[in-house]
């Protein structure tokens, strides 16, 4: 009997490893085709899990009880197979309403975004805005205050007209009540309901969505018109390099020469134009979901021309209902005017508390003649040689 015995245990041990082998190449023979322990691991640790073998599960016609059946026609598929349907939007679904999004009634696919834009997207942006304010702090502290080195004139020179003026601060006032109200948005949940309660929060958040969309036309137009006045004076050349070597007079010592539009001038126009472009096309896109679609067409170009194949990247998801598109243009939005925003910290800092003489510009249009000649000689030069000429010709 012991004998016997034994030879049933070797036997066993022996099969155990076949018995494993066919586990791993089957691993939801035990659950009946349904999640493992590995899946909810994988998924608790925010890992990418294979779910095609829930896709199918949608039930089956065929499998229906017949009419002669005790219980009746029960149908094929069960409540399980009827909210998997939708939620992988296999399901035939129709609904009263008509559109482009009423039949997609559960997005999974939605889940990366919503998972996106509660982590990274707070914690890398609330770090670029706080960490740009901390630079600029220090930056003040140690470089101080840029003054006006030369003795002061009394004698100013006009920099900009009152149009000019116009359009920048009609610029700047809609860029910030934007800001604003974008940050409400999007750290709203997390900061604001928190603090107050939600609703408090509620009425707040209608209030500013409400003044952020309308805003942004006034946002919009004014980057036309900065863009009519100043695209002449904002090409790069080679004075720009010199003027980027020698640190533009912030860092180092003395001032090199520098036309109506320094180096570091022309980086912000070109910052606002091209980022300020990029946000408004992605916040019509999200004010009007069915007729401005930017990212299923940019996709699919991408695609074609092979783009993610140069990265060894899968093919980019196309084609993209509605929900999608809304759901790329919010987080393309939102990153892109966290940039700008971040850059626009600078450019403040140096027309308020980081450089003396420099807010008359924009404030009265009217500069101290010899901070025009520290910080932008070669216009001083251009706007004498006029009034010489204009003299001359009188």
């Amino acid at each position: 009997m012991l004998r016997f015995f034994a030879v049933f245990v070797i036997v066993c041990g022996l099969l155990t490893p076949a018995l494993a082998q066919e586990s791993v190449a089957n691993p939801r023979a035990e659950t009946g085709g349904a999640q493992t322990l590995d899946d909810i691991m994988r998924r608790q640790s925010q890992q990418k899990v294979d779910d095609e073998f829930r896709r199918a599960e949608t039930g089956d016609a065929e499998a229906a009880a017949p009419i002669t059946a005790p219980l009746g026609t029960r149908g094929g598929q069960s409540d399980s197979d009827q909210w998997r349907g939708m939620r992988y939007d296999t399901a035939d679904v129709t609904t009263q309403s008509r559109g482009p999004a009423v039949t997609t009634l559960i997005q999974d696919g939605g889940m990366w975004w919503l998972k996106f834009r509660e982590g990274p997207l707070l914690i890398y942006g609330a770090a670029l805005l706080g960490g740009t304010l901390l630079l600029l702090a220090l930056f003040y502290l140690i470089r101080g205050r840029i003054r006006i080195q030369g003795e002061k004139t009394g004698r100013t020179l006009t920099r900009f007209s009152g149009l000019e003026r116009f359009g920048h601060w009609l610029l700047a006032s809609s860029f910030i009540i934007l800001g604003l109200t974008g940050l409400v948005s999007l750290f709203g949940r997390k900061v604001l309901i928190p603090a107050f309660g939600h609703d408090a929060f509620s009425t707040l958040a209608i209030g500013t969505k409400w003044l952020h969309n309308n805003v942004s036309w006034a946002f919009m137009i004014a980057l036309v018109i900065i863009f009519a006045f100043w695209v002449a004076h904002n090409i790069p050349n080679r004075t720009d390099l010199v003027w980027l070597a020698k640190g533009g007079g912030i860092i180092g010592s003395g001032h090199p020469p520098a036309e109506k539009f320094n180096a570091g001038q022309k980086i912000i126009f070109w910052s606002v134009i091209i980022l300020g472009t990029s946000i408004s096309a992605s916040g019509l896109s999200l004010l009007f979901p069915f007729e401005f679609n930017m990212f299923g067409a940019t996709f699919a170009k991408l695609n074609n021309w092979g783009v993610t194949g140069l990265f060894g990247s899968d093919p980019l998801p196309y084609p993209l209902s509605p929900q999608e598109e809304m759901q790329y243009a919010q987080l393309w939005h939102a990153i892109v005017s966290l940039v700008l925003t971040a850059i626009i910290f600078a450019h403040i800092y140096i027309g308020s508390v980081g450089m003396e003489g420099a807010f008359e510009a924009m404030g009265t249009g009217e500069v101290e003649e010899q901070w025009a000649r520290e910080h932008h000689s070669l216009w001083v030069e251009e706007v004498q040689e006029a009034e010489v000429h204009r003299s001359k010709e009188a």
